[in-house]
């Protein structure tokens, strides 16, 4: 039988403070998710799953391909 493990990462306090302030900045509340790692017992593979932060990532990227569409 295939046991897989699951085994969360919190997000550092330091990278959650600078993500809360760009927020914070362009008045958006956001939702953190930890990522995690998941292993299958007796075995080599592993599964990084990342952080996920909702409803900054559109609006960063938004900004980002606002910012290249305006330098060409």
């Amino acid at each position: 039988m295939i046991h897989i493990i699951k085994q969360e990462i919190p997000i550092e306090d330091s990278l959650r403070k600078k993500l809360e302030f760009i927020c914070q900045f362009n008045k958006v509340k956001p939702t953190f998710i930890n990522g995690s790692i998941r292993k299958i017992d007796k075995s080599n593979l592993h599964f990084i799953e990342p952080h996920r932060v909702i409803k900054v990532l559109l609006f960063l990227y938004l900004i980002i391909l606002l910012i290249f569409i305006l330098e060409i």
